[in-house]
């Protein structure tokens, strides 16, 4: 048995297993299938084709002690997997609603709190678990046990190694490890499966030398690379991160 309230929304084709409470404020999408013992609690917005293991509970009030009852969400993407016991509190009056986005894997034990934003395509291993308002951006895999402080960034293509503790900002493209946490070369091993060309992949690393090997600060390190590489998207999305970094970027291995 399991126990559905009649207000909730749910698709064509839902598989839903016994022993499962859906409240009635959730929408799920059309193909998903909810395992066993799964509680979907009110303000989660489940997409199509996603997997949701047992022990899962999504869209529980936030562990924030300024949370005052708002109504907030959880919004999941198509696609997204979510494993056993995972947890997923939904948002504040800070921005509503915790999203995680389509194409996703969450393994077993993540925790993903209030009002974070996860990406498409992310991969957030076994006990991996987000402080409040982190936000990690596309194709971004955070390996297994490592924690992320509150208001953290992620930026997209990085590989984060597992057990780390990310207490400052990790720009996109890089492979990040340690203890503490520092740059340690792009993320090849990912962007060669993503497609970028080697001619892409040298000017990546040429802009993270400039960041990370030059003997520049990060604001002399931006001037540089406006001025000596052309313009391109991910040129210019490693300088719009880095000047929205509110924590810093992670460190240099050459800082030891």
């Amino acid at each position: 048995m399991n126990s559905v309230h009649p207000n909730a929304i749910i698709g064509k084709d839902v598989v839903i297993e016994s022993f499962s409470t859906i409240y009635g404020d959730v929408r799920i999408g059309d193909n998903t299938r909810i395992g066993p013992n799964v509680t979907i609690m009110d303000g989660a917005r489940i997409g199509n084709n996603c997997r949701v293991f047992p022990g899962a509970v999504i869209s529980a009030i936030p562990q924030d002690l300024k949370f005052a009852g708002e109504i907030t969400t959880v919004e999941i993407g198509d696609n997204t997997t979510i494993r056993e016991c995972v947890t997923i509190n939904r948002g504040t009056k800070s921005k509503g609603k915790t999203v995680i986005g389509s194409n996703c894997l969450l393994m077993s034990y993540v925790h993903v709190a209030h009002d974070c934003v996860v990406g498409n395509d992310c991969v957030l291993g076994g006990y991996v678990g987000l402080a409040g308002e982190v936000a990690i951006e596309d194709w971004v895999t955070l390996g297994g046990g490592s924690l992320v402080h509150q208001f953290v960034r992620v930026g997209a293509h990085a590989f984060v190694q597992g057990a780390s503790k990310v207490g400052k900002d990790v720009p996109p493209y890089v492979l990040a490890g340690r203890d503490p946490l520092a740059y340690a070369g792009l993320n090849v091993v990912g962007l060669r499966r993503r497609h970028f060309s080697q001619k892409k992949m040298r000017e990546l690393n040429e802009i993270y030398r400039t960041i990370y090997q030059k003997g520049m600060n990060t604001s002399d390190a931006i001037v540089h690379i406006e001025s000596h590489f052309t313009a391109s998207p991910e040129r210019d999305h490693i300088l719009a991160f880095i000047r929205g970094s509110e924590r810093g970027i992670i460190r240099s291995l050459l800082d030891d």
